[in-house]
């Protein structure tokens, strides 16, 4: 195929984004517009110019679609994901659902094999990683220059005062901070949780994971929805044997040091040309690459397999401060 016809399901914020990056990508195409709301869906459409969409099943039917972006939302920002996944992949489409890739941990389970059954690739938008910043640590980790890998520290730290359930916080954010921890430290084996209700706050907002990955190296995430929108965010430290990487605010930073040399290597986001403008832009990073991935065929980073991945580690976290005890990870 020469360009990649796409279709964007649910046109909240999120899905406005998927199709303004959509949109920029010369390799893509949109065809189509969906949402159940026509107030929401017919701007949008109506700003691309193409159709808008109230049914799924209507869109599918009579869209010539290759590829769909599920941006619906629903309890703890993934409740909506399930059946509209489900709808394209049983109609062949590829998939780029929105994170988490489910709420409901069986539905995830559900979403990546039936993918897989059909033959067709389904991706998590889990956009964290990627950044330069990132890439450049997996050179790293790849180059030997890190060496084994002993330990990684985690830490996203963000404003939201949303009170919808007590899970909130772990099942909607941390899929990005579980991702970013896995691309560099592999497959998460047992996990143990802390988590604290913050002031007048009825969800558990804050949390402490200990994490030992199935290669033996440990972690350990930092998690909050107290902390502010006007300071870093988020910061990644992995340590190896031979030197530690530090990932500053998603992608402004990138520091590597190493073991037995008192020089460091800075790699700095620039602030005219070249670089990430803002946060907006691992947004156009991830959808680039879901778009190059897809025309080829395949694989995918940031997979199903990886959104589900990161989901079986927040419900062993969740299990484990329920129950207080150290949980196995399915897979891990």
């Amino acid at each position: 195929m020469s360009k990649l016809k796409v279709a964007v399901i649910g046109l909240g914020n999120i899905g406005k984004n998927h199709a303004n990056w959509y949109s920029k990508n010369p390799d893509a195409e949109i065809v189509a517009f969906c949402d159940l709301l026509a107030d929401r869906v017919d701007p949008v459409a109506q700003q691309y110019g193409v159709k808008a969409y109230h049914s799924i099943d209507e869109m599918l039917s009579s869209e010539e679609i290759d590829a769909v972006s599920v941006a619906t939302a629903g309890t703890e920002n993934g409740s909506h994901h399930y059946e509209p996944t489900m709808q394209c992949l049983r109609a062949g489409k590829h998939v780029l659902v929105e994170k988490p890739i489910s709420n409901n941990i069986e539905q995830a389970r559900e979403m990546v094999s039936f993918a897989k059954e059909r033959g067709v690739l389904l991706g998590v938008d889990l956009n964290h990683r990627f950044t330069p910043a990132a890439d450049r640590v997996k050179q790293l980790l790849n180059d030997g220059e890190l060496g084994e890998v002993l330990f990684i520290n985690m830490a996203l730290w963000i404003n939201n005062p949303n009170e919808s359930s007590p899970w909130f916080h772990m099942r909607a954010l941390h899929p990005h901070s579980i991702d970013v921890m896995r691309t560099f430290g592999g497959p998460i084996k047992r996990v143990q949780a802390f988590m604290y209700k913050g002031p007048g706050r009825a969800i558990w907002s804050n949390a402490s994971v200990n994490m030992q990955f199935a290669s033996g190296a440990i972690g350990h995430l930092t998690g909050s929805y107290d902390a502010s929108s006007f300071h870093p965010i988020e910061r990644c430290e992995v340590g190896g044997s031979k030197g530690r990487a530090v990932i500053e605010n998603v992608f402004q930073r990138m520091e590597f040091l190493p073991r037995q040399s008192r020089e460091k290597i800075v790699l700095e986001n620039p602030i005219m040309g070249g670089g990430m403008g803002n946060f907006d832009d691992t947004f156009r990073n991830r959808i680039n690459a879901f778009v190059q991935q897809v025309l080829q065929g395949g694989p995918l980073d940031a997979s199903g397999d990886d959104g589900l991945a990161a989901q079986e580690v927040i419900e062993a976290a969740i299990r484990s401060w329920e129950n207080g005890t150290i949980e196995e990870v399915p897979n891990g």
